[in-house]
């Protein structure tokens, strides 16, 4: 099954339009950042004195999911209710279509446009996930991307993998994070009523959607026990929700393949792409983190999220899909690669990659295959 939509419902950008789009992004980074590049630029990180304290309230949180986290593990395989575990990886699977699909492709990226019944959805899902509200997630992400693991950064992986996966939560953030965050462009989400209502109504709706309704649903409709519900429902699945996510920024960062720009350090990695429905082909995200997709074959075996997406688009409500043409990845991955990035038209029979040689010995054993 194919990931592309109906060329009416996307944008592609050609090989022509790989240098305007560069031009385009420039220009709009420094348009965005000029004043506080200035300030920057006259008072570097070099000059900052920065002493990393921990934040011990955050901290306490982070002990509590996790070791309630351990809990629940422990009662979702001794005492709870086969429903109830399968409510569970429900939850998971749902609600990280609103990180990936929701927060990060379309409000953090701006990768596809969504009417607002979509947007709603995303909205209702990403709180089920518990990751702060949008406005936060996309500013951490898009100072993220724009100075990735520099001081800026606000999960910079330079710093290690407990910072990267964890730790930044709960350590105060260097004051080039905190100067970038005030620097950064927001105006589109400021202009999104639903984001700015999430935002404004972010902690009853947290309390309602991520604890209150995980929690009482197993409870209601199949009578499982309050207690058991709460550790599993609450702990155990926003824990595992919160480390997958986690994954994309330690572990994605580190261990994989880099085929379209070997000098940054997001790589490829399959095995934490799985897990996050599609969010781990770095290398390729971070090089066109404009891509719907985020990822150059968008197959939903290792991309749910592009699926989800595209399913919507079909229906109307996600529109204006961008994704990069085959030109300017090749272009891109035989400039800055690392030379693993293999051409996507390996397909099958009659690909372009089958010599002439090759396509007449498939040929004669085919026919003698028949013939036999």
């Amino acid at each position: 099954m194919s990931s592309r939509k109906p060329k009416a419902q996307s944008t592609v950008l050609s090989d022509n339009d790989d240098d305007i789009h560069c031009n385009a992004s420039n220009e709009m980074k420094n348009n965005n950042n000029y004043k506080q590049e200035k300030t920057t630029n006259n008072n570097s990180s070099n000059n900052i004195v920065y002493t990393p304290k921990i934040k011990w309230l955050d901290l306490s949180a982070q002990i509590f999911i996790h070791t309630g986290c351990l809990y629940g593990l422990y009662l979702l395989l001794t005492e709870a209710k086969l429903l109830t575990g399968l409510w569970v990886f429900i939850m998971i699977q749902l609600s990280g279509f609103g990180i990936t699909a929701g927060a990060h492709r379309l409000w953090s990226h701006r990768a596809y446009k969504a009417k607002w019944p979509l947007r709603l959805l995303l909205i209702f899902l990403f709180t089920i996930a518990g990751q702060r509200h949008v406005y936060a997630w996309a500013l951490d992400h898009r100072v993220h991307h724009k100075y990735s693991e520099t001081d800026a950064d606000p999960h910079n992986a330079k710093r290690g993998f407990f910072f990267a996966h964890v730790g930044w939560l709960f350590i105060t953030p260097h004051p080039d994070a905190v100067a970038k965050r005030e620097a950064v462009d927001m105006s589109d989400l400021i202009a999104d009523p639903i984001v700015m209502w999430q935002k404004k109504y972010y902690i009853p709706l947290f309390a309602l959607l991520c604890i209150g309704l995980p929690v009482i649903v197993p409870w209601y409709f199949w009578n499982e026990s309050l207690w058991t519900s709460f550790w599993v429902n609450f702990n155990f699945r926003f824990c595992v929700t919160l480390n997958i996510a986690f994954l994309v920024n330690s572990v994605a960062h580190m261990w994989g393949h880099r085929p379209y720009d070997k000098s940054i350090s997001p790589a490829e990695n399959n095995f934490v792409s799985v897990l996050a429905l599609g969010e781990a082909a770095h290398n390729y995200h971070h090089v066109f983190p404009w891509d719907y997709k985020t990822s150059e074959l968008g197959s939903y075996t290792f991309n749910l999220t592009t699926g989800f997406i595209d399913a919507f688009a079909r229906l109307g409500w996600a529109y204006d899909c961008k994704y990069a043409s085959q030109q300017m990845i090749r272009r891109r991955a035989n400039r800055t690669g690392d030379g693993s990035h293999t051409d996507p038209n390996v397909w099958g029979y009659g690909d372009e990659d089958l010599t002439s040689d090759d396509l007449k010995d498939i040929d004669t054993m085919g026919y003698h295959s028949l013939s036999s």
